[in-house]
């Protein structure tokens, strides 16, 4: 049984209802995996905990959420630049992927764990291969994660049984801290039988499933240009929207296919810098959320994104709106809040998940607000959306566990995590396109 005391914090409370309270002179009592309190300071007994965390001048908030990411791929970060969609994927991105081996997985994911955390990042929902590895990792660091390992129509069913395996293997692994589903890739990768054997599959295990769809405009033009659907057509046809869903990016999304989605499990995952490198389009972040879809913080992988921080998606995803609405007054600081934690929490199924409350898990970060570029600091929360920097983060809490201290781990070697990818970049930088693991060809 672990015990925890957050000392004289300033709490962020963001509700169920997107209000937003600032607690001053707050204790923050944690018990097991969950917050027990939240109380004026000066009431618990510190002895009675086994650790103490002193955080005066301290804002303590939910950590960040990360809907959709590929963490492993920072092995590849900045070998892909300035190029189109389409020769991000054929020239660079599937052609290095042949160089993967699963102890690069495992690296990847630690590294990129270890990013993360110290940017207030403590859930993370990952697509990716070599599963098992990246699950060690996160395992190892302290990370809470909802995997899924991305298979293609052409890797054929034995895929599909094997993914399953991981899935029942790693859920409810770490002490609850990590959770599965099924991971086809796309609809444009995976065709509607296979899309169903996965379908078929996630049902038996009872988990959702994690996909790419109408990731940009184009996708959706050609799936209509083919077949006189849309992705999302696609997807409720072959069941998918049955169960629940997180749809990474939907940049293609048209009017009728968000009034598909609607009353359905569904989340979408938003990642506005890669949209923004790639030249994507946009989530329809305004429409989905007016019809009830729930939308979340996202960075995609450090190929397209180069970083893995979720304050700078926060920032460009309520400016992106701002200014594709042609109005300042769209996406509004405390909705941009409740998007990084508990709405974020709802894309990935959680109900206890990103908010300072009793009974729910204790991911908690310590932000500090001192610096130069809060100052002075007239109002907190516009700080947060519009001026946080990862490196604000002094202090993370996930699963009640201290997994960073003063900007020091607790869980990693962070040094090691940086020598051993180091060690294989000449490697992984290698680029065949004829040895590409895919072809993209939407």
């Amino acid at each position: 049984m672990t015990a925890l005391l957050i000392r004289n914090c300033q709490a962020l409370h963001i509700s169920a209802t997107a209000q937003i309270t600032l607690l001053r002179d707050q204790d923050i009592l944690v018990r097991d995996q969950r917050i027990e309190a939240i109380q004026p300071t000066g009431q618990a007994d510190p002895s009675h905990f086994t650790t103490v965390i002193e955080a005066r001048g301290m804002l303590a908030m939910p950590g960040l959420i990360n809907t959709h990411a590929h963490v492993p791929m920072v092995i590849f970060r900045g070998l892909a630049e300035d190029v189109s969609i389409e020769r991000w994927f054929n020239e660079f991105m599937w052609p290095l992927e042949s160089n993967l081996q699963p102890q690069d997985v495992y690296l990847g994911m630690r590294l990129g764990a270890a990013e993360m955390i110290e940017g207030g990042v403590t859930t993370v929902a990952d697509h990716y291969f070599y599963m098992d590895e990246a699950a060690q990792a996160v395992a190892d660091s302290g990370i809470r994660a909802l995997l899924g390992w991305a298979i293609f129509g052409s890797s054929g069913p034995a895929m599909i049984a094997r993914t399953g395996e991981f899935v029942a293997r790693w859920q409810g692994a770490a002490g609850g801290r990590i959770r599965t589903l099924m991971a086809p890739h796309a609809p444009y990768t995976c065709d509607d039988d296979y899309l169903r054997a996965c379908v078929a599959q996630a049902q038996a295990l009872d988990v959702g499933i994690h996909i790419h769809a109408a990731e940009e405009m184009g996708q959706t033009r050609a799936s209509l240009a083919k077949r006189g659907l849309t992705p999302i057509q696609v997807l409720e046809q072959t069941g998918v929207l049955e169960r629940p869903t997180i749809i990474a990016h939907g940049c293609g999304l048209l009017p009728e296919d968000i009034e598909r989605l609607r009353g359905r499990t569904v989340g979408i995952a938003c990642a506005p810098k890669t949209y923004l490198k790639l030249a994507m389009d946009m989530t329809p972040v305004i429409a989905l959320r007016q019809a009830g879809i729930a939308v979340g913080l996202a960075t995609d992988g450090a190929v397209s994104n180069n970083t893995l921080d979720v304050w700078e998606s926060l920032r460009l995803l309520a400016l992106l709106q701002k200014d594709r609405q042609r109005s300042p007054e769209v996406l509004t600081i405390p909705e941009a809040l409740f998007i990084a934690t508990r709405e974020s929490a709802r894309v990935l199924g959680y109900s206890d998940l990103g908010a300072l409350e009793a009974g729910f898990l204790a991911d908690i970060i310590l932000v500090d607000l001192s610096g130069l570029h809060h100052q002075p600091l007239h109002s907190l929360t516009a700080s947060l959306v519009y001026n946080a920097r990862a490196s604000d983060v002094q202090t993370v809490i996930i699963d009640g566990r201290v997994v960073m201290q003063d900007r020091v781990f607790t869980t990693l070697d962070r040094r090691a995590a940086v020598a051993d990818v180091q060690a294989a970049m000449d490697r992984l930088a290698q680029r065949i396109p004829a040895k590409r693991i895919q072809v993209y060809n939407p």
